[in-house]
């Protein structure tokens, strides 16, 4: 199986949201590297703010913008997430960001 692929951002969202016994098992992927981080804000400082500004309105924030941005520099991206703006983000401009959603 390869691992996922994370930022920064993300993961301290995680951890913040997540109830305090979940948070091992974060821990616990992050240290077998079933989860990756493999994404550098400072090589990709520019598009991120871009993204930001540009769907300020949403709200969008720095984690949404990194994930956004990495699906334009990953090959085969795709999004876990619940979070709908997803649905309304655009990578390069205008392709919709593939996205996994639980159901409603």
């Amino acid at each position: 199986m390869t691992p996922w692929h994370t930022c920064e951002a993300v993961l301290s969202e995680t951890f913040h949201v997540l109830p305090q016994y979940a948070a091992p098992t974060l821990a616990g992927l992050l240290e077998r590297q079933a989860v990756l981080v493999s994404f550098d804000l400072t090589l990709n400082l520019e598009a991120v703010l871009a993204f930001m500004r540009k769907y300020a309105d949403l709200p969008i924030d720095l984690a949404d913008a990194c994930l956004v941005r990495m699906t334009e520099v990953l090959a085969d991206p795709i999004v876990l997430t619940t979070d709908m703006h997803f649905r309304s983000y655009r990578r390069h401009s205008r392709l919709v960001v593939p996205c996994v959603m639980p159901h409603h």
